[in-house]
């Protein structure tokens, strides 16, 4: 086992990558802005996360990914704090974690707008949404939900396309 005091915080940050996102495969908690912190408090290794909202099913399965991620790594005395005090964003996000979803299929979100209502802004949206297989325009929102609450679901009338648009939060 090693000591959490051997291991170097640039480590730890690179043992959390290797954490995938469970409802998307082709990102990690990292470059999803979901880890906010990693401390070191005495002999104990504290990774702070932010859920990316109250009620994302997934916190649970990522905070026992990361715990058994670490533990793999050597390091038993850790502690994930799940912190509500900061509201995530898909700011956070990483660009080539934007670059990844269109890359896999899901249009990215676009960066938000400052002290926007992000539900008021959904209502009635006809926010046009670039294809992320053929950048076209000319998409139509189908359904404000997609296979989770944080994307929705667009149609391509170009390439024919359906696809989830992660939406900007």
């Amino acid at each position: 086992m090693a000591e959490v005091k051997s291991i170097s915080i640039k480590d730890i940050w690179k043992f959390l990558e290797e954490v995938i996102d469970p409802e998307i495969p082709v990102l990690n908690v990292v470059e999803m802005g979901i880890v906010r912190e990693v401390l070191l408090n005495e002999d104990k290794l504290i990774v702070r996360i932010t859920p990316t909202y109250s009620g994302c099913p997934a916190m649970n399965v990522i905070e026992d990914e990361i715990r058994k991620k670490l533990k793999e790594k050597g390091i038993d005395h850790l502690s994930v704090v799940t912190d509500y005090k900061e509201t995530w964003t898909t700011d956070w996000m990483t660009d080539h974690a934007k670059t990844k979803l269109k890359d896999y299929g899901i249009a990215p979100p676009e960066k938000s707008i400052d002290n926007a209502d992000f539900l008021t802004n959904l209502k009635g949206s006809q926010k046009i949404v670039p294809c992320p297989f053929c950048d076209s325009m000319d998409t139509n929102l189908q359904s404000e939900f997609g296979s989770t609450a944080c994307k929705s679901q667009y149609y391509c009338d170009s390439c024919k396309q359906p696809f989830e648009h992660f939406k900007c939060i």
